[in-house]
């Protein structure tokens, strides 16, 4: 029977750095507001490149790091909420990019649990038997979403992006999963709204496209609801909270962080953070944090760490998985 195991991971983020100070300068904000509240000093923010060139870069990245070419790629999945365009996809613009000729590839939306969501789809098209490998890509041009004079919003999200390469092993690396969604509580967090707008409607609207958030519902919604769910998933799974060696959750706010290592009963210091670097990157936020983590020693890719990866975001959605890296 095929398994999955992730193999590799990459990120990728636009050079340009805005900082608290510079964001100060064309809103009423400061360094400390921000900083004291949410934790974050700074954001990359493209001044060119779309989503399709960040995931791009990751998913060239993987290929080279694994000493792969192209050709070998079964399918591509990239999770995002800010599409180059909806035709054609991001994936398939990496596709192309890449010439992985091979490969189907597709876009999927959960926005900061997109990254999850798309693991879980992978792991289980690798276990199916029929696809040996795949890349899984979180990618955000966020940006271009923001209303520049909203600083409830402006101040927390940045661009970026980071992936996976998933291939087929012979032992079992998803160890658990547990995915949630919550559509009745869907307008705490909003993002490219499109109105009915035709010829033939009855009315013509304004667009109201721009990202919009209730602050209050999200953090209570991630405290509350989102900590339950990791517990529940790893006392389910047979796990003690000491078990697990590394938590990588969505970057949304330090005092989340904070607040969620006493929820779960886990050591904070398992808890590495990156949002104060490069603020919210919703779906990238995740694999960025891997990469990052992968790259300074924290994970090893030795295969003797359980790590809990957790997203939780706009839909409402939230999802973790417990794996063997």
């Amino acid at each position: 029977m095929a398994f999955a195991k992730i193999s590799q991971a990459a990120y990728y983020v636009p050079s340009q750095v805005v900082t608290n100070d510079d964001l100060s300068k064309i809103m009423d904000t400061s360094d400390e507001w921000i900083a004291s509240r949410t934790g974050i000093k700074e954001r990359r923010i493209s001044q060119t490149e779309d989503t399709g060139d960040l995931a791009s870069r990751v998913a060239e990245q993987l290929l080279q790091k694994a000493a792969l070419k192209a050709e070998e790629i079964d399918f591509i999945i990239v999770a995002t909420i800010t599409p180059d365009s909806m035709m054609p996809s991001t994936a398939a613009r990496v596709q192309a990019a890449i010439g992985a000729v091979n490969a189907f590839a597709f876009d999927l939306t959960a926005a900061c649990s997109g990254f999850i969501f798309a693991l879980s789809v992978a792991e289980k098209l690798i276990k199916s038997g029929q696809y040996r490998k795949g890349l899984v890509i979180g990618a955000e041009v966020l940006s271009k979403t923001i209303d520049w004079t909203d600083r409830a919003t402006a101040v927390l999200f940045g661009d970026g992006a980071g992936g996976v390469l998933l291939e087929a092993d012979s032992s079992e690396h998803f160890l658990a999963e547990s995915i949630h969604s919550d559509g009745r509580r869907g307008e705490s967090l909003t993002s490219g709204n499109h109105a009915i707008s035709s010829p033939f409607s009855q009315e013509s609207e304004e667009d109201k496209g721009f990202l919009k958030m209730d602050g209050r519902a999200i953090f209570d919604f991630a405290i509350r609801d989102v900590s339950k769910s990791i517990s529940a998933l790893i006392e389910q799974s047979g796990f003690l909270a000491d078990d697990i060696d590394c938590f990588l959750l969505h970057q949304a706010n330090i005092r989340i962080l904070d607040k969620m290592a006493k929820k779960i009963n886990a050591d904070r210091e398992k808890f590495p953070a990156n949002m104060m670097s490069y603020g919210n990157t919703s779906a990238a936020s995740i694999p960025i944090l891997l990469a990052e983590c992968v790259e300074n020693g924290t994970i090893t890719f030795d295969g003797s760490q359980t790590v809990l990866l957790s997203g939780f975001g706009g839909g409402l959605t939230w999802g973790s998985l417990i794996v063997k890296i």
